[in-house]
């Protein structure tokens, strides 16, 4: 078990250990596409939450303040549905390191697509007043809650079922399927927005909303023929599933958990910026035409969900830690000559830095945590100490990232320097960590100690 002292730095990859049970690969191929049609739900109801608030929810839902107050509302509401993830977080964890992933990975798919479909149902200001808002952030937070164990638990059961010396390349396909859900929330708002604007703002956007149903029952379909990862049956069968999992993670996970939440922070940040904070600075502040927005997100996600399977093959090569390190310092140098771009108002320079952001941040850095954050842990509570390091850092990161954005931008009169500097500051905090982080590649599964738990020569475990 992980104990509160010893060193984190590993740089020696270590032999691969055989796998608990062959790897079926049946059950790969299950996993792969379970954690991809997930992953692609959950970003798909973000990416059509997160336009939304760019570009329509303002009039909808905050229509008697002025354009800068309702853009802070909509992003305010934004980030209520990250809020809530840390909670769903604590909640699901609970059950799946004890009931095991596909039965949680099933729950919170329906709870995502249930919520945002209600969206598309809700009354707008105009017809019940504050309720309307009130409604909104509602569904906000469940959509959120069930958001909160969807990435890690897909996460742990792909790098759990993947080959030795594979996982890196199969666990980023649940970042492939972030990058479908991009392309497919773009594609629905780039069909929206070819309705006359009032039909767009009467019922155009309901519709966008309403279309998580259908991706929601391809989804759960394809989940319900899951298997379990052959790491969970092991522990089933030595009877050593931890009766409570969140309680063992805080008592001898906190190192990796810690790892793990600096880690995302900086990555959730810059990822969630470029996602929807860009999409509403490009049409208020430089000025294009807003049916440009959906485009560029669809062609960066697709150039970022591509990049995170080569990112995560790469890691299988040469190791975890040097292909996030690397991604990282880029991003730090990132944020200034992206603003620059963009202001030129050029449609190549606006798509072309889009496409670095959703390949670096967006979809490339995560793509490596699919297999080097689950690696991280012991197999008693790995569901459980991937989702909430990963989750209470979507909050710090990614959930106020937005809304940070716009007010600084506000305050400052329209300057983005603010903002550069917040996006490096963030991805700073989270290269420091990474520089702490051992190395984990081909890391034994079946072992019940971290990744950092000490060895007797005083190294991190392999």
């Amino acid at each position: 078990m992980d104990t509160p002292t010893g060193s984190l730095t590993n740089d020696t990859t270590p032999p691969a250990p055989a796998d608990p049970t062959p790897a079926d690969p049946r059950a790969i191929r299950r996993a792969a596409w379970a954690g991809l049609v997930g992953t692609a739900l959950e970003q798909y109801d973000f990416v059509i939450y997160g336009t939304a608030s760019a570009l329509v929810f303002g009039d909808l839902f905050f229509p008697d303040v002025s354009p800068a107050v309702a853009l802070l509302a909509s992003f305010a509401a934004y980030a209520v549905g990250f809020a809530a993830r840390p909670l769903g977080g604590l909640f699901f964890s609970r059950f799946g390191d004890r009931l095991g992933r596909k039965w949680i990975l099933i729950t919170t798919l329906f709870l995502m697509g249930v919520s945002t479909f209600a969206i598309g149902l809700l009354p707008t200001y105009s017809q019940v007043g504050v309720l309307a808002p009130a409604l909104l952030v509602l569904c906000r937070f469940f959509q959120g809650f069930g958001a909160g164990a969807e990435q890690s638990g897909g996460a742990t059961l792909l790098t759990e079922t993947a080959a030795v010396g594979r996982r890196g390349r199969f666990a980023s396909l649940v970042m492939t399927g972030a990058a479908l859900g991009t392309v497919m929330g773009a594609a629905a708002w780039i069909l929206a927005q070819s309705l006359p604007d009032d039909q767009l703002m009467s019922w155009g956007w309901r519709l966008v909303f309403a279309s998580s149903l259908l991706v929601t029952v391809a989804a759960v379909v394809i989940r319900r023929k899951l298997v379990e990862s052959p790491v969970f049956e092991d522990l089933k069968r030595r009877q050593e599933k931890p009766k409570s999992p969140v309680k063992e993670v805080f008592r001898h996970g906190r190192k990796p958990m810690l790892l793990v939440l600096f880690m995302n922070v900086g990555i959730s940040s810059q990822s969630y910026t470029y996602q929807v904070f860009m999409a509403s600075y490009l049409v208020t502040t430089v000025g294009v035409d807003a049916s440009l927005v959906p485009k560029v997100l669809m062609i960066g996600a697709a150039c970022g969900g591509l990049a995170a399977i080569g990112f995560g093959a790469l890691s299988d090569r040469v190791g975890r830690k040097p292909v996030y390190v690397s991604i990282l310092t880029a991003l730090v140098l990132l944020p200034g000559p992206s603003f620059v771009a963009l202001d030129t108002g050029s449609p190549v320079a606006i798509t072309v830095t889009m496409i670095i952001g959703f390949v670096l941040a967006g979809q490339g850095a995560v793509g490596v945590q699919m297999s080097y954050f689950p690696e991280l842990f012991g197999s008693r509570y790995r569901y459980a100490g991937v989702t909430l390091g990963r989750e209470f850092s979507s909050v710090l990161g990614g959930g106020v990232a937005p809304l940070i954005c716009a007010s600084l931008l506000t305050a400052f009169s329209g300057s983005w320097i603010p903002v550069a500097a917040y996006m490096t500051l963030m991805t700073v905090i989270s290269l420091a960590a990474s520089f702490l982080a051992p190395e984990t590649r081909d890391r034994d599964l079946t072992r019940p100690d971290d990744a950092t738990a000490p060895a007797p020569d005083g190294k991190s475990t392999p």
